[in-house]
């Protein structure tokens, strides 16, 4: 099941789809607001851990990318950066611990999407993770998706003890291509 934490207006009509799409009439509330003078739009969602609910999120978010018109090689690339945050949170944050859970928030306009992922786990030191371009990693499994993320989105944070991620696009990003 998925929790949506009650908003302070009631949910327009996007969110009710977002909540519909996810767990039908299991939704418990949900949180969606329009700010003043803006089309941004916030959500907070908790799921289990449970990677096919991870991409539940990950598709609402590319597709409130996708209905702001965000270019295709944006969506591509905040796609592939969700997939790899959210996996991480649940697989090796959570350790498939059905008893844990994942925070999802998210914040979307016409000029950016941020996306703050926070699971249950101990967290790690991301400065530890070994660069997979050193020559000395190039067999080595671990770092590319945290170098992918850094790729592809603007804003890549991990807080201090590594269980809570901050992701952001902007479509104000030039392109080094």
């Amino acid at each position: 099941m998925i929790t949506w934490n009650r908003p302070s207006k009631a949910c327009n009509g996007f969110a009710t789809v977002v909540a519909s799409s996810f767990v039908g009439p299991e939704v418990l509330s949900c949180k969606a607001e329009s700010l003043a003078m803006s089309s941004t739009e916030e959500f907070d969602v908790t799921i289990p851990s449970d990677t096919a609910k991870g991409r539940e999120v990950q598709e609402q978010i590319v597709g409130g990318m996708e209905s702001r018109g965000y270019s295709p090689r944006d969506v591509f690339g905040v796609r592939l950066a969700l997939e790899e945050a959210l996996v991480n949170a649940i697989k090796h944050g959570n350790k498939m611990d059905p008893d844990k859970v994942v925070n999802v928030k998210w914040e979307i306009d016409e000029q950016h999407v941020r996306v703050v992922i926070e699971d249950q786990g101990e967290g790690f030191t991301v400065e530890e993770v070994p660069d997979p371009t050193d020559e000395e990693n190039l067999d080595k499994p671990g770092g590319r998706g945290i170098m992918l993320m850094r790729s592809f989105m603007s804003v890549v944070e991990y807080n201090e003890s590594g269980n809570r991620l901050t992701l952001e696009k902007r479509t104000d990003d030039v392109d080094e291509d």
